[in-house]
Order: structure tokens, then C-alpha cells, then sequence
């Protein structure tokens, strides 16, 4: 059995403290920047986003989800196992175009987007630092067609140093760096600054309830347990399930007062749930949990 990993043992490669540390826009802005070679003026992070959880699905996912002051869209996430990525960053733009599509926005007014993908192994097996993905006419190999949407993919595993910035080498190896490494010296302003959120987030004693919490949720037999839901359409265990998840998530600001659980219970959507498992997850209290939300 594979011990479980503390929040002081976390590295910026383990996708609970990537989320929490790329969730503070400075820090998603130099990231950005080092990933497309691009100046970013301002981002927002879009924290409600960042922490996603899908009854119907895999339940926690930790992405990083931002827009910039024209509206771009960035999605950012960690990857950490070899399997096939192209169609995962097909979904991830599809789901960023769909969400503006369904408030309202036109085919034509489609911002641009990105999806970036941090990799702990070398995705195209080319040696590079960065690739950055473009739409090619087969007929002659030209680089002409652009509908807005753009993908890179950084490897920790690269060996072209001299084709890319130094800065993002030296980020690539702070990212590919065990826990004491990772506290040593890098030689780069950002890494400190990174070194500096990490160690604010470690000592966090409210971050530490909340990793706690999430890696109960992430137990082998909760996952298999909601796996095994969907893949035989046992509904009613999902949605009670969702509905236990934003008991422990409130729980860690006191007792869950019997008629809030009550409203709660009454809810059975399971994409109503999911929105409400994420207020759980932003808020600070339970009062501002039934404030914002509308049981």
C-alpha cells in the first residue's frame, strides 16, 4: 500500500498545491508568461473553477482556470503520468468554448484560449522544454489557420536549454524536484517567490484541514465506490454520496445546522450538487456558504 503523502511533503508537481499556489494570480501570470513567451498584462483566477467536482465523473479535479483582461481563457494543468493528451486538451477547450457559448457569447466573439500542460515525463519523446502546438495545411505545410485556440506542452524532461529561456529551464527543474530540493536555491526570482507561497500554504493550518479532507474523498475505495456508480447508473448513490461530501467540506466551520442539511438533502440534481460542493470548497464559513448560495 503507497503511504500517503502529508501536506508538508507536497511538491509543486502534486496537483493540491499546484491548484492552491496557482491560484494566486501573480503566480498564474509568470507562469503563463513563462509557458507562452508572451507578456501578460493581469489575470483572474477563477478559484471557483479550480476545484471542480464531478458526481458523474472522477470527483475532485484540480485545474487552474484563468482569463485575462481581453477575456482570454487559460486552463493549466499538472501532469504526471505518460497517457495520451491530445484529446484531453480537445475536451478542455471544447468545455471553455461551451461555457461562454451557453452565457450568451457568439460563434464569432469567441475569445482566444489556451491549455497548458505541465508534464513530469517528455509527452512527444523530442527532447524539448516546450512545445507549442499550431494547425498545419497538410497540402503544404503552412501555418495559416487559426481559430483562436492554442495548446503547449512543457516537459521537465527537456534537453534544449540552449532554444529556450533560462528562466523556464530553471522553472522546469524546480518543478522536477523532490521536496528537500525543491527548498534549495534556483537561481530565479520566480522560484523564490513560489518557494515563499509554498511555505505561507504549508503553514496554513485551515489549507492543511482542507488537503486532509480531499484526500479522504480521494481514498481507492470512495474512488472505486463512484466509478462503480456510474458504470452501473447508481444514481441515488451519487447524489448521496455529493451530498456527504458538502457535510465535511461545512463541517470544518462547525456543526452543519439540521435545516441546512435538510435543504441539502432535498436537493437530488446532480449538477446543482456539483455547484454546491464547490461554494463548499470557496467559502469561509457556513453562513457565508448559505448566503451565497440559494437553499
Amino acid at each position: 500500500m503507497t503511504e500517503r503523502k502529508t501536506l508538508q511533503k507536497l511538491t509543486l508537481k502534486d496537483n493540491f498545491l499546484f491548484a492552491a499556489v496557482m491560484s494566486e494570480p501573480e503566480n498564474c501570470k509568470q507562469l503563463l508568461e513563462l509557458a507562452l513567451g508572451v507578456a501578460v498584462d493581469h489575470v483572474e483566477v477563477d478559484t471557483e473553477k479550480s476545484i471542480v467536482y464531478h458526481p458523474q465523473y472522477k470527483g475532485i479535479r484540480l485545474d487552474v482556470f484563468a482569463r485575462d483582461e481581453k477575456g482570454t481563457r487559460f486552463n493549466v494543468e499538472m501532469q504526471v503520468a505518460g497517457r495520451p493528451l491530445e484529446r484531453r486538451c480537445r475536451y478542455y477547450h471544447s468545455q471553455m468554448d461551451m461555457d461562454l457559448l451557453l452565457s450568451g457569447v457568439p460563434y464569432g466573439e469567441l475569445p482566444d484560449s489556451y491549455v497548458v500542460f505541465l508534464c513530469d515525463f517528455d509527452p512527444f519523446l523530442l527532447g524539448k522544454y516546450r512545445y507549442t502546438v499550431k494547425h498545419v495545411f497538410a497540402e503544404d505545410g503552412s501555418f495559416h489557420y487559426e481559430d483562436g485556440s492554442h495548446t503547449v506542452f512543457l516537459s521537465m524532461k527537456g534537453r534544449n536549454g540552449e532554444e529556450v529561456p533560462e528562466s523556464l529551464v530553471r522553472f522546469l527543474r524546480f518543478l522536477s524536484a523532490g521536496e528537500t530540493e525543491s527548498r534549495g536555491e534556483f537561481g530565479d526570482d520566480y522560484v523564490r517567490h513560489l518557494q515563499l507561497t509554498i511555505r505561507r500554504i504549508k503553514s496554513d493550518r485551515e489549507m492543511g484541514e482542507r488537503y486532509m479532507l480531499f484526500e479522504e474523498m480521494l481514498k481507492d475505495e470512495r474512488a472505486e465506490g463512484w466509478e462503480e456508480g456510474r458504470t452501473q447508473g447508481h444514481a441515488q448513490g451519487r447524489i448521496e454520496g455529493a451530498q456527504e461530501m458538502i457535510f465535511e467540506l461545512l463541517s470544518l466551520y462547525g456543526e452543519v445546522p439540521a435545516d441546512l442539511r435538510k435543504r441539502i438533502r432535498s436537493v437530488e440534481d446532480t449538477a446543482a450538487l456539483g455547484q454546491l460542493l464547490k461554494m463548499a470548497a470557496q467559502v469561509k464559513s457556513i453562513s457565508e456558504f448559505e448566503s451565497v448560495t440559494d437553499l
